[in-house]
């Protein structure tokens, strides 16, 4: 179209940014809020913690606990060391003490027992009865009942004293009945109960003055 003289040419319109209608001090906030906020995630990016390996925990040590060392052990009876208690140890009727014999034949040290009979005095040896826990021809190893309901409970035996009994063939021996074995040789731990061949193995026992000592053993 032919313009008129003397009139401007009319301004072209330019598209408004986004801060454009704000003023100043608003437009000088924004950018420094735009560049913290970009401060801080770029921290957040290289502060971020890594991912812990996984490390194989070490397995917790065990703590072994050793046996009471103030635990007696029992006694050996040799030939050089024949004592095993002392009277004062064996006061009371059917008190007992376990020991060993060592047996010179095989070498071997035997499980024995010594109780302690009712009657007689301290210082008799016929007040003592020792004999070997191996029951003789056989593969278990006797023991001594204390407990009225344990020998009527496992053995099915009823009494009104302590009984030694093999837990194998559920054989009772009493220590109160003397029993004959072949030679016209009496031996405590008459069977009361079962089928074992025999009475245990008596030990000799001898007693000076306050020491009680195992001297020989039976043989088979």
């Amino acid at each position: 179209m032919p313009q008129i003289p003397g009139l401007d040419k009319p301004a072209v319109a330019r598209p408004a940014g986004f801060l454009a209608g704000l003023s100043p001090t608003v437009r000088l906030a924004s950018g420094i809020g735009f560049v913290l906020l970009v401060g801080l995630l770029c921290a957040l990016v290289f502060l971020r913690p890594k991912r812990a390996e996984h490390v194989q925990a070490e397995p917790a040590p065990q703590i072994v606990v050793p046996p009471p060392a103030d635990t007696p052990q029992p006694p050996v009876a040799t030939e050089a060391q024949p004592v095993i208690a002392t009277v004062a140890e064996m006061a009371k009727p059917w008190s007992s003490k376990a020991f060993f014999y060592y047996n010179r034949l095989t070498g071997t040290n035997v499980p024995a027992l010594l109780v302690r009979l009712p009657g007689g005095s301290v210082s008799s040896a016929s007040s003592y009865w020792g004999f070997s826990l191996e029951v003789p021809l056989g593969r278990c190893q006797l023991e001594y009942l204390t407990d009225p309901h344990k020998l009527a409970t496992d053995y099915g035996f009823r009494a009104q004293h302590p009984m030694v009994g093999d837990p194998c063939s559920r054989t009772v021996f009493d220590p109160l009945r003397l029993t004959s074995r072949p030679g016209n040789v009496w031996v405590r731990g008459a069977i009361v109960q079962g089928s074992d061949l025999r009475p245990p193995l008596a030990i000799e026992i001898k007693v000076q003055g306050k020491e009680i000592s195992a001297v020989s053993m039976e043989r088979l």
